[in-house]
């Protein structure tokens, strides 16, 4: 699904240039469940920004799906990233002046499906979530754990093959976060391909695979698990 070779990237001001990543290599497989470890300024969220299509790397090659994507001009990326990746931020990310079922239809929207194909979908996922019954509330009316559900449902709408999390328990307290974890490692047991930026030992511990980043290169990787096998019904 995801294969980078020599992804570099490099941030440019006045006569000031910072390199956020030097000469990353990595891949994921479909299916897999990465973590992206290492301290702050390393270039975890840079990565996840170009693995998500949000941004270009100055040098090197992105393969996305089997597509060379590294130069890719933004409407390109857009279109290549809708239906097939889904966001998980830290900070939630969700539009205060929608509820609950506004924010999570709003993908479907974008992506131009009609009003009683989007009520079906936005109720199935929100039932998947545990977050029906809050359907008509607000952010601001919800609890860190419940903002986090309904972002992940979201993320999930359009069933993505790749979820991108970015610190998704950073705003949580220990037992919110580790229901956060078991959601995520419920959607990857179902053949969704995680790739997780996180500073926590416990989250990465769900993952099968943890790449430490340290001054925009990788210096280690892990196996923590083999791979399960995602078997298709029906």
């Amino acid at each position: 699904m995801i294969k980078t070779e020599n992804l570099t990237k490099i941030f440019r001001t006045e006569d000031v240039e910072t390199t956020a990543l030097d000469k990353v290599n990595i891949s994921v497989r479909d299916g897999e469940f990465v973590a992206i470890m290492g301290p702050s300024g390393c270039g975890k969220s840079t990565l996840l920004n170009i693995l998500g299509l949000l941004d270009n790397p100055s040098e090197g090659n992105y393969e996305f799906n089997s597509t060379e994507v590294a130069k890719y001009k933004e409407k390109q990326r857009t279109r290549m990233r809708k239906g097939n990746i889904g966001f998980i931020f830290q900070s939630f990310n969700l539009i205060d002046q929608l509820n609950v079922y506004e924010n999570v239809e709003l993908p479907l929207v974008y992506l131009k499906y009609g009003t009683k194909k989007r009520k079906q979908m936005v109720r199935e996922v929100l039932e998947r979530m545990n977050i029906s019954h809050r359907m008509n509330h607000f952010p601001q009316q919800l609890s860190g754990g419940q903002q986090q559900r309904v972002a992940i449902a979201r993320a999930i709408i359009s069933n993505p093959g790749l979820l991108l999390a970015d610190e998704p328990t950073g705003n949580l307290d220990s037992q919110n976060g580790q229901e956060v974890m078991k959601l995520l490692l419920e959607l990857n047991k179902a053949g969704t391909t995680i790739v997780m930026v996180t500073h926590s030992q416990r989250d990465a511990s769900y993952a099968h695979r943890v790449v430490n980043l340290f001054d925009g290169r990788v210096v280690t990787e892990q196996v923590k698990s083999a791979m399960p096998k995602v078997v298709m019904e029906g």
